[in-house]
């Protein structure tokens, strides 16, 4: 039994195809046949079988894709043993992250890790809650978050570490009436046309909050999901909206309020997949997130 077999049916089982599976991997769909074909020669045993999306896993195919992860992350544990003795972390982490947590995180960890051996990759997406699970298949960390729980939507079963909680404020134009309270409650922001985001997306889950509390359907003139775009049309006086504190930069053309009487703190969570995790460049760069995520303020 290989290591490389037991990689290759784990990723066809997540993944869902060998095309799939070639794309995310940078091989060709026919080397991953004959990497099965040998597996299933060697194990004495069909893997995989013809389907209507091309192939599907076995019974046998299914126990071993399934057992991959145990198996991977000891052998990540060996593998970290032996960095330990090694010296000082080094490597590449592939880390994938949301803008707004990114921006609140990434400068001050990519600066406690100049002058080290270890090297980020990074990627930005902006994503529905239980997307972020999927991206833990490329990525060795992924920073999502949640405004409902400590560990994401979809993430169950992976690894996952809060490593910052950030206020989400109502951004109010510097002219509202609402801009010179010291905080809001839910009653105080209905009424009011409102800059959202997508149903799914976890700031949603508080102007459902504030709807549940106070019975009022709110206005959403607009559903958008880039914070600088809500920015620009809460400066100009459109709405209001919900912005992260620690992120949103200081304007003169609105004021960020904090809201109270319905739950308003995010998590901001860093998930990945055991073996990846157990990797020391990876924990490595996980304590240096949480190191700077407790030092917002």
């Amino acid at each position: 039994m290989e290591v490389r077999h037991l990689e290759l049916l784990r990723d066809l089982k997540e993944r869902g195809t060998l095309g799939a599976v070639a794309a995310a991997t940078y091989r060709t769909p026919s080397a991953l046949s004959q990497q099965l074909r040998t597996a299933e020669r060697e194990l004495g045993v069909a893997l995989v079988e013809p389907a209507s999306r091309g192939l599907r896993l076995t019974w046998a195919g299914e126990i071993l894709a399934s057992g991959a992860d145990d198996v991977l992350s000891a052998l990540a544990r060996v593998q970290a043993a032996l960095d330990e003795g090694r010296g000082e972390p080094s490597g590449t982490v592939r880390i994938g992250t949301l803008p707004s947590a990114g921006a609140a995180l990434l400068p001050g960890v990519m600066a406690r890790l100049a002058g080290t051996r270890l090297q980020i990759m990074l990627e930005d997406f902006d994503l529905a809650e239980a997307d972020y699970a999927g991206r833990t298949l490329d990525h060795d960390l992924v920073i999502a978050h949640s405004l409902s729980a400590d560990v994401p939507a979809g993430a169950e079963g992976l690894f996952s570490r809060v490593v910052a909680r950030e206020p989400i404020d109502v951004a109010v134009p510097a002219a509202h009436p609402l801009a010179a309270r010291a905080s809001l409650v839910p009653e105080d922001v209905v009424g009011h046309p409102w800059i959202a985001v997508p149903r799914g997306f976890p700031f949603a889950t508080v102007l459902e909050g504030v709807e549940a509390a106070t019975g009022a359907t709110l206005e959403r003139i607009v559903e958008i999901r880039d914070n600088r775009l809500v920015e620009s049309l809460v400066g100009r006086g459109l709405g209001l909206a919900l912005l992260p504190r620690f992120s949103t930069p200081p304007s003169e053309d609105y004021r960020l309020v904090p809201l109270t009487g319905v739950r308003a703190t995010r998590a901001i969570v860093a998930i990945g997949r055991h073996d990846r995790v157990a990797r020391r460049a990876v924990s490595a760069v996980l304590d240096a997130l949480a190191e700077v995520g407790a030092g917002l303020s």
